[in-house]
């Protein structure tokens, strides 16, 4: 069986480490707890990752957040993956920080790059870990917030965090979807 793990975030050196780019650095964590290495391809850095007979397309898309559905669509298709074998990894400033939430599908959300790979899947039933960044900001200044750095407390519990991710995605591969839901969903 193969899936599409699809981290989302932002090229350039200037966004490594912001709230917004975490679906890619949840994706360079397995990649390095994996020792695999991730190769510029078309619309995207991509890895092929093993885990318990499935394959794993890791994809973090080069087309800037905004427009992430264009190198997911591409990636679905170039490999035959079914849209239930898809699953897309973002920042959710609705959740408190270090909260994560996984769905088998659902709206946008205000997320730009949900909203793009709805628009041109043209459809949202396809899996979905959200992982809280909080809204630790006044009016008007979201952008700012979601492309800021971490703050020293957040980047000292990210680890642990980003390591639940990578159970999430291995388990999403192997027991699915509800009973992955099941469990990750409930814990604190």
């Amino acid at each position: 069986m193969k899936y599409l793990i699809a981290g989302l975030g932002n090229i350039g050196k200037e966004y490594e480490n912001t709230r917004h780019n975490i679906g890619f650095k949840i994706l360079d964590a397995l990649a390095d707890a994996s020792n695999i290495t991730f190769r510029d391809k078309r619309y995207g850095f991509v890895a092929g990752y093993k885990y318990k007979a499935r394959s794993f397309i890791l994809l973090k898309p080069t087309t800037y957040m905004n427009l992430s559905g264009r190198a997911v669509n591409y990636w679905l298709q170039k490999e035959k993956i079914p849209i239930d074998k898809l699953l897309v990894l973002v920042d959710d400033i609705a959740l408190p920080f270090g909260t994560i939430r996984i769905r088998a599908k659902g709206g946008a959300g205000g997320h730009n790059g949900l909203e793009d790979i709805n628009n041109v899947l043209g459809r949202n039933d396809y899996a979905r870990l959200r992982f809280g960044i909080g809204d630790n900001f006044h009016s008007g200044f979201q952008v700012d917030y979601v492309l800021s750095n971490w703050s020293k407390e957040e980047a000292k519990e990210l680890p642990v965090k980003i390591d639940t991710c990578i159970e999430i995605i291995q388990a999403f591969g192997t027991i699915g979807i509800e009973r992955t839901m099941n469990i990750y969903n409930k814990r604190k």
